[in-house]
């Protein structure tokens, strides 16, 4: 009886364990989300193509030369975004290691991380990981 006891506390103690790391990673990506939705508008003229300057909506995709998920998932969802919106989206991939200044304004936390900006550059939304094409696309339709 006394071992069933052990085996139980030891249970709730793990339990207890697993649950207070989820939640205090669950409150730190959320806390970087609200300060990476708080950033100051993203404006870079040099690094525009003259066609994005149509575009009413920017997604700034953060991704890293050898992150497979960027390139073999994440790439094709965002193509399919601009194929559904068309002029209305644009999309800027950025080497999330060679710009560390973006990387910390947005607070990205992994690759691929996905950046959606307003016409006049603020974050509307932002997306740590993969974010699929469903997802993006209520994004960018949730702006005028």
């Amino acid at each position: 009886m006394p071992d069933i006891i052990m085996r139980v506390g030891m249970l709730l103690l793990v339990g207890l364990l697993v649950w207070a790391i989820v939640w205090y990673g669950r409150r730190f990506v959320e806390k970087r989300r609200r300060a990476a939705l708080a950033a100051l508008p993203f404006v870079d003229n040099q690094s525009v193509a003259a066609d994005s300057q149509q575009a009413l909506i920017r997604i700034l995709a953060f991704m890293s030369e050898d992150c497979r998920q960027c390139h073999q998932m994440q790439t094709p969802v965002l193509q399919r975004v601009v194929e559904a919106r068309g002029e209305r989206v644009y999309v800027e991939e950025i080497d999330a290691p060679g710009s560390p200044e973006l990387t910390q304004r947005y607070k990205v936390l992994t690759v691929p991380t996905t950046v959606v900006l307003d016409a006049r550059g603020y974050v509307h939304a932002i997306n740590y990981g993969f974010a699929n094409t469903q997802k993006l696309l209520e994004q960018v339709d949730a702006l005028p």
